[in-house]
């Protein structure tokens, strides 16, 4: 836990990242980041001690000590499109933990914590953590892997983003798809900015629109080729009424893809450690963020493929279909 706040810390200050471009002492850390040298030397020896970073010569003298990322800590702490990135984890954790009193509160009482009150950290660890997958795999690898979706978007489809976040995957849909033009759906303000900003400074702004607005208020009057939920479903606090959005705006032909957490078809009580991930999400951010809203169904973030499908029959589809999509730690469903 203290290792965690302490990568939250570096993640934060930038350390890790003046580390990676190259060796450094403490008092060069601190200059390039505009941070403490005292702060910084303490932390440097902790992370070194620590396993996370190293030390040239531990004999010289404290503020004659160079201090660097091993290389294959370098895509870990600092690629963030790097698939080994995990470091916004920490932060994620680390933010949850600011909130330990509004959540204990909202356990004894039934009531919740909002995603507006978890605030940044839990949204940009959230959306760090994704990106990877998002702008390496999803485009390239994922949708390439279903061959009418792969036609569709090749011949210039029209792609549907619903809770979007901060864009990571509408990014990385027209990044693999040249033709291809998203809409991306949050009703997040705070997110929708982040995506404006993340759009532009991809280069995709002509092909990719973030809106801030429920997507149940879109008009259908063209339907989306394909329309996606990634790993928000589980959140929502009316599931049925997003996916019957879903299929709305699919129409009769475009395809309708859920991404979400890949644990177990029943609960077996044994140790799992996709399970041990994702209800530590669920005890901390999305059960109570699900809770804050009136009549939620409180999916929690353990949405086993049953659920999803009494959703999905529910919101008007006829079948659901598990695609072939190797990922540690997601499922794709396809809603027919």
């Amino acid at each position: 836990a203290q290792e965690v706040q302490a990568a939250a810390i570096g993640d934060r200050l930038g350390w890790y990242d003046a580390l990676a471009a190259g060796a450094a002492t403490s008092t060069e850390v601190a200059e390039a980041t505009g941070t403490d040298e005292r702060y910084a030397r303490e932390w440097l020896e902790h992370q070194t001690v620590a396993g996370w970073i190293a030390c040239e010569d531990p004999t010289l003298d404290a503020l004659a000590r160079r201090y660097l990322l091993p290389p294959g800590h370098v895509e870990v702490l600092t690629d963030r499109e790097g698939l080994a990135h995990v470091l916004p984890l920490a932060r994620f954790a680390a933010g949850a933990g600011k909130h330990l009193d509004a959540l204990v509160e909202a356990y004894r009482t039934g009531a919740g914590v909002s995603w507006d009150d978890l605030g940044d950290d839990l949204r940009e660890g959230q959306a760090a953590m994704n990106r990877p997958l998002f702008v390496r795999q999803l485009g390239h690898e994922h949708l390439r892997s279903i061959p009418d979706v792969d036609a569709a978007l090749r011949a210039g489809g029209r792609v549907a983003d619903v809770g979007a976040g901060y864009a990571w995957s509408s990014i990385g849909v027209a990044q693999a798809y040249p033709e291809a033009t998203v809409d991306a759906f949050d009703l997040d303000a705070p997110s929708i900015e982040r995506a404006r900003h993340h759009i532009a400074e991809a280069g995709v702004a002509d092909r990719v629109t973030a809106h801030c607005v429920d997507a149940a208020t879109v008009s259908a009057d063209v339907a989306y080729d394909l329309v996606l939920a990634l790993e928000c479903i589980h959140d929502l606090p009316d599931p049925v009424g997003v996916l019957a959005t879903m299929r709305r705006l699919a129409g009769d032909h475009g395809a309708v893809i859920v991404m979400d957490e890949n644990v177990g078809d029943v609960f077996t009580g044994e140790p799992d450690d996709v399970e041990r991930v994702m209800y530590g999400f669920s005890l901390t951010c999305c059960l109570p963020d699900g809770r804050a809203h009136e009549h939620s169904v409180a999916t929690g973030t353990v949405m086993r493929a049953s659920t999803l499908e009494a959703y999905a029959r529910e919101a008007g589809f006829a079948a659901v279909e598990v695609l072939p999509v190797e990922n540690d730690f997601f499922r794709f469903y396809r809603l027919r």
